[in-house]
């Protein structure tokens, strides 16, 4: 209502301007929601298919829409709107979205390590997959020295936001699936005809550890 109150000031406007730019805000909110769920719902599904996460998520309706991941998403996302700081909310939400870009760049090299030879629709360039690994360790110190300009306790909320998953993840893996991934998934992946030799070796776990350090050092830097 304030952002409302100040964009109608703006054009000197009055009560009935600042109505009409908060029911635009309002509605720009629910459209952006929108947009977001359908794409969110379609990853919460096929996590779901894959393993990853419960298995209700991956109910669809007869057309094939992923009902139960779309009504988890807006229920989540409900109990969001619900706070009153949502800046701070979607600060912390981006801390996670920066974490999951971090593992996807690094992902991409460790996986042509370990399985070189596999045949691929497209095959990207070293220099490409070698760029985005130095770029997800900028986007790490970028947000330890500018997560928290959201509000003290940005940055450790959306690490603990990201840290939820791995109970997620261990019920659905050891719990529901007794410690074996769905064979659709190893199919989907030919991750049968994997060998077993992981020659990343240590390299990963490395990866994780400097990204942690990269948090904390640039984190320390504006503390």
């Amino acid at each position: 209502m304030g952002v409302g109150q100040v964009m109608a000031d703006s054009i000197g406007g009055g009560k009935v301007v600042a109505n009409i730019v908060l029911i635009m805000l309002v509605l720009a909110t629910l459209l952006a929601i929108m947009t977001s769920m359908s794409g969110s719902s379609r990853t919460l599904y096929q996590a779901s298919v894959d393993g990853w996460l419960p298995k209700y998520l991956g109910r669809t309706n007869e057309h094939g829409a992923p009902t139960a991941a779309m009504w988890t998403d807006l229920s989540f996302n409900l109990l969001l709107l619900l706070m009153s700081d949502y800046v701070f909310v979607l600060a912390a939400s981006n801390v996670s979205y920066i974490i999951f870009n971090f593992l996807n760049l690094n992902a991409g090299w460790i996986h042509r390590l370990d399985r070189p030879d596999w045949a691929r629709p497209y095959k990207a360039p070293t220099v490409l997959l070698a760029a985005g690994g130095v770029l997800s360790f900028v986007n790490l110190a970028c947000m330890g020295l500018g997560a928290d300009i959201w509000g003290a306790g940005t940055l450790v909320t959306g690490l603990l936001l990201a840290l939820l998953i791995l109970p997620v993840f261990c019920f659905r893996h050891y719990v529901q699936d007794k410690g074996r991934f769905p064979q659709a998934m190893l199919d989907d992946l030919y991750v049968q005809a994997d060998a077993g030799l992981k020659r990343a070796g240590w390299l990963p776990y490395a990866t994780l550890i400097a990204g942690m350090l990269v948090v904390y050092g640039c984190h320390q830097l504006v503390a």
